[in-house]
């Protein structure tokens, strides 16, 4: 475990930025919506930017992958979230945001995958699913710091020195990254890489898209982790503001538990495939829970804060599965396909999160009452995760990954 240990502490920290850059906009919504003149359809467009930005470098990012390994394809997209962060920090309206977050987006599409690209190689099939449940929950250490932290950077010194300061701490993440990280253990030496052609290209992709059991797992991916992150890093802080009138510390103070729950969730699920023996039963149990916490969050009108509040961290918990199906996923793919495999799944998740974050955002501008419309939005996401379930419910169960 020794020799994963850096491996493992450069895997936190590029998906930590990863996951600081995703949900930032949400406790610094209102900031942004005052500053940038932002009306709630282009506060939604804000957020689903950055995913549709990584929706759309997924192939490439897989190919890269296997081409380059994920230590140079992650070093250098990384530079990319540099100048995201600074065209972010320099925005002066919503067209500069969107820019900027899509920009980011770019810079942060080969962080996750690397996660899995990299562990299914260093740790052995039945661990699979628990070192990535290791690494995703550290990860959450980057929404953590979006939350109270970035209020109060906010607050003090402004939202964009902020943005400033974390474009210089991923420079250092990058240079480490390229510095330390290996793409294969000790021992077992890469075969030769060479160049594809585009018609083997093709063979690869279509093969990869062929894969049976693959389109259920897809279903279920792409709104399982969308339908948590729309809450917890895009609307949860609008929904506090909007619905219960909080000010910025005081919604960062919620999205950090909140942020805590998912990461508690993330590390109760990541054994849970071992213990039940399946993946299947993990992602339907956790599915069907999370969809009546938001059901009760549709139905009950202006529920108190307390109770809101509770309700929010348990969706967080409980919709935190996504790491079993991408386990799951992975498990599908041999070694020569890995990076082109493990980034399709997550264009499932991507898409996802560029589609959630906007609907919201639509349905708050036509509705117009914030109670009535976030409940209208709660209920969606309900709707959404009970339809991957309906598809997803007849994949092909694993326990382990190969």
């Amino acid at each position: 475990m020794a020799s994963k240990l850096p491996l493992l502490l450069l895997l936190v920290a590029v998906t930590c930025l990863s996951q600081f850059y995703r949900v930032s906009n949400g406790v610094i919504a209102p900031e942004l919506t005052r500053d940038l003149g932002l009306s709630p359809r282009e506060l939604g467009w804000a957020g689903s930017a950055f995913f549709f930005a990584l929706f759309a470098a997924q192939v490439p990012v897989g190919l890269w992958f296997d081409r380059f390994g994920a230590r140079r394809t992650v070093a250098a997209l990384s530079l990319l979230a540099v100048a995201g962060a600074l065209v972010i920090a320099g925005a002066t309206d919503a067209t500069g945001l969107v820019i900027g977050r899509a920009i980011v987006g770019v810079g942060c599409a080969a962080s996750f995958m690397s996660v899995v690209f990299l562990c299914a190689r260093w740790f052995a099939p039945r661990e699979l699913a628990t070192a990535l449940s290791w690494v995703f929950a550290a990860s959450n250490i980057g929404t953590l710091a979006a939350a109270t932290p970035l209020a109060w950077v906010a607050a003090t010194v402004g939202w964009r020195a902020g943005f400033v300061g974390l474009a210089a701490v991923t420079v250092g993440v990058a240079i480490a990254f390229w510095a330390i990280v290996r793409d294969r253990p000790p021992g077992h030496p890469a075969a030769a890489a060479r160049p594809e052609s585009l018609i083997e290209i093709g063979r690869g992709l279509l093969e990869v898209w062929k894969t049976p059991g693959l389109v259920p797992v897809l279903c279920m991916h792409f709104f399982a982790y969308a339908t948590m992150l729309t809450v917890l890093g895009v609307w949860g802080g609008p929904y506090l503001y909007a619905v219960h009138g909080l000010d910025a510390v005081q919604r960062g103070n919620v999205l950090l538990v909140m942020g805590v729950a998912q990461i508690a969730g993330i590390l109760a699920y990541g054994p849970m495939d071992r213990l039940l023996g399946s993946r299947k039963k993990v992602v339907l149990g956790g599915a069907a829970i999370s969809v009546a916490l938001l059901g009760l969050l549709a139905v009950l009108p202006r529920p108190s804060l307390g109770l809101a509040v509770v309700l929010l961290c348990a969706v967080c918990f409980f919709c935190a599965f996504g790491t079993v199906i991408v386990a799951q996923g992975r498990a599908l793919f041999p070694d020569r396909l890995a990076g082109r495999g493990v980034t399709t799944v997550n264009m499932a998740q991507c898409a996802g999160l560029t589609v959630l974050p906007a609907m919201v955002g639509y349905i708050v501008e036509a509705v117009g009452d914030p109670d009535r419309a976030y409940r209208l939005s709660f209920g969606a996401l309900a709707i959404g995760l009970v339809l991957g379930a309906a598809v997803y419910v007849r994949s092909r169960d694993s326990a382990t990954a190969r």
